[in-house]
């Protein structure tokens, strides 16, 4: 441990380390006394040599024998020391340097003696907490960590945790803690409380009520897929035919209409009232022919004379008739509209009655649902070969598109009008 050349018989080595190794006094006689200075500098290197192997080791520093008891570590230190959180190399497991070292143990004489080295741990092996921290430098494995303990948390005494039980307690942790996010919580209690709101009015009617509370509304589902049955054969079904279904089941028409109004609602805008306010800044003696009045709402709205046609008569006002064969004369009006009306299959037979009734000069307006056109620039052209020509246009609404026509003569058109072909206003079954 020390240099051998260090010492001699002159300066009293011998009898020094003799002196440090043995805890008994030694006669006068035999021990010639050592140089004061020399021997506390030996005594604090021994003491620093011991000390070094003492924080190396794993095991629990063992005692000082002698007069090296005095400077040695007390008992509280070594516990606060124990008790200090451990590094975050140290609770992986982490090798120790010192595992190279030999223990050293008092012997009866109280000369440090070296002890048989550790046990290498096994591949795998967890460490102990305990373990004393390794010098920086050292690399170490990463085994998997050991979950603390509930007795060594809180200080007391406490059963230990399993690895597979600390695991799902900090996920039941995490799970009531992203239970109750800020939001999240005040989201759940107002659905609960509609949700026992709505309970609690259902159970507070008398039973007749509630019966006739679910009665309306199965009566409301049913006459929703009625008006959806009798959408989809307007639109693809004649005007004929769509008269003779109207004359057969006249309340289906009442049915229709309500959910025309019902969807039209909706909108954000409705066409009729463009067109409405379009006739009030015209002059009040012009004639208008309202093809598919439905409740005459322009009838009742301006001043001007108003001949109203439908399928089925909601108003006195209305005429029913075909929309491909009205009772008007040749050139008799001078505004013709097609509010959402233009259904059916033969839009060319409606159309070029709508013609023969204008006057020549004569206004055709058309508000139709923006989805039914595949090409709009055939729709126009299809028109002016029917005898009219196009005035102005209005594409900007995303739910109707407007379109203005002046009639120009007779239809000159021969053959058919692919451009005539509209899309249908399907809903989607339920």
């Amino acid at each position: 441990m020390f240099d051998e050349g260090g010492w001699n018989k002159e300066d009293g080595g011998e009898a020094l380390s003799q002196a440090l190794l043995t805890p008994q006094r030694c006669p006068a006689q035999h021990c010639p006394p050592a140089p004061r200075g020399s021997l506390q500098k030996q005594r604090r290197q021994l003491l620093t040599t011991l000390q070094r192997l003492e924080a190396s080791s794993c095991a629990e520093p063992p005692q000082s024998p002698g007069p090296l008891s005095g400077d040695s570590e007390s008992e509280s230190d070594s516990a606060d020391r124990a008790g200090r959180k451990q590094p975050r190399k140290q609770r992986r497991g982490l090798k120790p340097r010192a595992a190279s070292f030999p223990h050293i143990a008092p012997s009866g004489s109280g000369a440090p003696q070296a002890g048989p080295e550790p046990e290498p741990e096994p591949a795998g092996r967890r460490r102990r907490k305990d373990c004393a921290a390794e010098a920086p430098g050292d690399k170490a494995h990463t085994p998997n960590k050991e979950p603390p303990s509930r007795g060594a948390a809180t200080g007391g005494p406490g059963p230990v945790l399993s690895r597979k039980q600390w695991r799902n307690k900090q996920k039941n942790k995490r799970r009531q803690k992203n239970k109750f996010k800020a939001g999240v919580g005040k989201d759940v209690g107002q659905s609960l409380g509609r949700g026992q709101d709505v309970e609690q009015r259902t159970s507070a009617l008398p039973p007749l009520e509630l019966s006739g509370a679910l009665r309306a509304r199965m009566e409301e589902r049913l006459q929703s897929a009625r008006f959806r049955y009798i959408n989809q054969q307007l639109y693809t079904s004649s005007s004929q035919e769509a008269a003779r279904l109207f004359q057969r089941d006249p309340a289906a028409f009442a049915i229709y209409h309500r959910g025309f109004t019902r969807q039209v609602g909706r909108w954000p805008e409705n066409p009729v009232h463009r067109i409405i306010q379009y006739l009030r800044g015209r002059p009040a003696s012009l004639v208008v022919a309202d093809f598919g009045c439905g409740d005459c709402k322009i009838a009742t709205s301006v001043r001007n004379k108003v001949h109203s046609f439908d399928l089925v008569a909601l108003s006195p006002r209305v005429t029913v008739c075909d929309m491909a064969k009205v009772p008007l004369a040749d050139e008799s009006v001078d505004v013709t509209v097609f509010c959402l009306a233009l259904m059916g299959t033969n839009l060319r037979e409606i159309l070029e009655e709508a013609n023969r009734v204008l006057r020549p000069g004569g206004m055709l307006k058309v508000a139709e649902v923006a989805s039914r056109f595949a090409d709009i620039r055939a729709f126009v052209s299809a028109v002016t070969q029917l005898g009219f020509q196009i005035v102005s246009k209005d594409l900007d609404n995303p739910f109707f598109y407007m379109f203005d026509f002046s009639k120009t003569g007779p239809s000159r058109a021969r053959g058919k009008l692919p451009g005539l072909v509209l899309r249908p206003c399907l809903y989607k079954k339920r």
